[in-house]
């Protein structure tokens, strides 16, 4: 016959648990949010390095920049204009566009480089709109 303690758990081994599982937790959903992080700038470096080699490639083939990055989509350079990850919208990019005097063409200069519109910094310290 089972007297009544040996039933169950005590109250003080729920707690000690509970801190255990909360511990364990408070460790584990920081290094998740830096992972998502982590991933969201892989994105957009990658992002940022197709964007400036297809804005390399266009150039160099109709010996002018693009006026915009739709144009890199209506002359087949690009599917669709990437999504900036840290902004969530492929609407965002800001474009820098090249020196009237310095460019390929300089009747239509275009566009020399792109960057994110996030107004955020990276786990390193740099602004986005930076890289």
């Amino acid at each position: 016959m089972m007297t009544r303690r040996q039933a169950g758990y005590t109250l003080i081994e729920i707690m000690i648990v509970m801190t255990i599982i909360l511990i364990i937790v408070g460790i584990a959903v920081p290094m998740y949010q830096k992972s998502l992080v982590r991933a969201k700038e892989a994105v957009l470096k990658n992002n940022l390095f197709t964007l400036r080699t297809v804005i390399d490639e266009y150039t160099y083939d109709k010996q002018k920049a693009p006026q915009s990055l739709n144009d890199l989509v209506t002359e087949q350079y690009l599917r669709t204009i990437p999504i900036d990850p840290m902004t969530g919208s492929a609407d965002t990019w800001q474009v820098v566009m090249e020196d009237a005097l310095t460019s390929v063409n300089q009747t239509e200069p275009g566009i020399f480089d792109v960057r994110s519109g996030s107004e955020g910094k990276s786990l390193d310290g740099t602004a986005y709109a930076e890289w």
